[in-house]
């Protein structure tokens, strides 16, 4: 019953099996090392879900994915959680860029996300160091004017400083641990799905 639950649970967030599309070689390995991005990434950020199960097998329009634990219900998401949740989704493109010296267009939705977050830390949620604790979700871009005539590019240099900082800190962490990196994409390239258990053996 847990089983049926399970798998009705991955068709609706990461869509059906798709173990008859043709793929070459050249975007397995991308989307193992990908995919191996997000999760060993994860692995070292403190405020991170747990991965539950890792796949190259294509699903929706996805070409693999991340799944992660989900330990308990939130009502609140501290700055560094968010800070983190960044890096977590750059993992996958600053993996490929590292170990594969080329970028992908694998990557648009985990960017589009993080440019999102990035975006409600600074005009939302009021995380903006030097601007403070001010809202500055509006329904006209015009209504920005009364914070100054520069706060529109100001939020932009924020947002990007944001996104560029986690990028950034992504490569490092895989940079440390490429060991890691090489083995989980590798064998995500031989079994095409690593279970919770098995990616924890990794770290061992």
């Amino acid at each position: 019953m847990k089983e049926d639950i399970e798998s009705a649970v991955k068709k609706i967030t990461v869509g059906l099996e798709k173990h008859n599309r043709v793929i070459s070689e050249k975007d397995k390995k991308l989307t193992a090392f990908h995919e191996a991005g997000h999760a060993v990434v994860s692995r070292f950020l403190e405020t991170q879900k747990d991965v539950k199960e890792i796949s190259i097998i294509p699903r929706g329009l996805a070409g693999g994915y991340t799944m992660y634990k989900t330990n308990e219900d939130k009502y609140y998401v501290s700055k560094t959680e968010l800070e983190e949740k960044l890096i977590a989704l750059l993992g996958g493109r600053a993996a490929e860029k590292i170990a594969l010296n080329d970028i992908s267009t694998g990557a648009s939705n985990d960017i589009e996300v993080a440019t999102g977050i990035a975006r409600d830390m600074i005009t939302v949620y009021g995380m903006s160091s030097s601007l403070g604790p001010i809202s500055l979700k509006v329904d006209e871009p015009y209504e920005l004017q009364i914070f100054g005539e520069n706060i529109v590019d100001e939020v932009g240099v924020q947002v990007k400083e944001l996104v560029d900082k986690a990028y950034v800190e992504a490569q490092k962490i895989l940079l440390a641990h490429m060991d890691i990196l090489n083995a989980v994409a590798n064998t995500l390239l031989e079994k095409e799905t690593i279970s919770a258990e098995e990616f924890d053996e990794f770290f061992k």
